[in-house]
């Protein structure tokens, strides 16, 4: 301990006799060795440039911390945060930590905001860009196993400020029921498919009593061979599960289960969205409900835990090209529908 104290007086005495300037110097050094730089922070391996897809780029400095890139083929210069969410952003990581460990924990916009020191509106129009980026992810998942598929319905919402737009409907409270009864273009049908590993997969198919071609635009092709599809009696997954060579067990009318197969965990899964769209956000507008669908498939379902969630999240943000402008998530289409291809 006395080699210590005798240590620390000696750097005392020298710190001392600096100038002003190379005193704010020295701590400015010592300051910046204890926090790691925003190029530590994203740590994203670039393979081609986003301008043309050329391979062919090198080094070009950086700015502010961050690695600059030139393609040899374009000319264009480009660095990491190019083509993703973080582009022109200019908080730094931390902030982001904060923000992804919120929506994990499914705060709101207004207790997200207080505690990032953000707008509500920027609160907002991050969590469309996570969102988004998200998207990416649910489009390459595959189902397998045993997948229970089923749809659920919502009523069409346009909550929110709504410049030059025109209500195809009379105006509602939240809460109140559609205007014609049972399943009419009033409510959107929802298509889900989940397994038993906590992998899920769900968008809006259409309004109203969906056909065979609206399920086919959710589901085909992301459920794998040799799985079984475990239904209701709703005809259409017969040709599905016939198109895609699937095992089929189809539970009757009235019935919850045949043998060892049911419909509960995609029941369940209704529960949980319901219940975290309504009583959590108070709500969503329609053009956003597909992004709150990835939201759900990720936070509720997922069988991750919430730490190993912030990290996966985190780490698919970063590596993952995935541009989202302000003006274009407010722009969106009051129904999302899915474009015929």
């Amino acid at each position: 301990m006395q080699k210590i104290s005798n240590e620390i007086e000696i750097i005392r005495q020298l710190f001392g006799s600096l100038s002003e300037k190379d005193k704010k110097t020295f701590i400015k050094s010592i300051k910046f060795q204890d926090e790691p730089s925003k190029s530590e922070a994203i740590k994203r391996e670039i393979t081609h440039c986003p301008h043309c897809n050329s391979t062919e780029f090198s080094k070009n400095g950086k700015v502010s911390g961050f690695q600059r890139f030139i393609c040899k083929e374009c000319g264009k210069t480009f660095g990491t945060r190019n083509q993703t969410i973080f582009y022109a952003v200019k908080k730094d990581m931390e902030v982001w930590k904060q923000y992804i460990h919120c929506m994990i924990e499914k705060y709101s916009l207004r207790k997200t905001a207080e505690i990032c020191g953000i707008s509500t509106r920027t609160a907002f129009t991050w969590r469309h860009k996570i969102l988004d980026a998200l998207q990416k992810m649910q489009d390459k998942v595959r189902l397998d196993g045993v997948v229970e598929a089923d749809e659920t319905f919502l009523s069409l919402s346009f909550k929110g400020h709504h410049k030059n737009f025109n209500l195809p409907r009379l105006a509602k409270h939240r809460g109140e029921p559609a205007t014609r009864r049972g399943l009419s273009k009033e409510q959107v049908c929802i298509s889900c498919g989940v397994n038993l590993n906590g992998l899920s997969i769900s968008k809006i198919s259409n309004l109203g009593k969906p056909k065979l071609q609206d399920i086919e635009k959710v589901l085909i092709n992301k459920i794998q061979k040799d799985s079984i599809l475990v239904t209701d009696s709703f005809r259409a997954y017969l040709k599905l599960a016939k198109d895609m060579n699937l095992s089929h067990i189809r539970i009757p009318r009235n019935h919850y289960k045949i043998g060892a197969f049911n419909i509960q965990t995609i029941n369940s899964y209704h529960s949980r969205l319901k219940n975290m769209l309504i009583h959590s956000f108070k709500g969503v507008s329609t053009k956003y409900l597909n992004n709150y669908l990835v939201y759900n498939n990720f936070v509720n379902f997922a069988k991750e835990s919430r730490s190993g969630k912030e990290q996966i999240l985190l780490d698919h943000i970063i590596n993952t090209e995935c541009l989202s402008k302000s003006v274009n998530i407010a722009n969106r289409p009051a129904v999302p529908l899915p474009q015929v291809s």
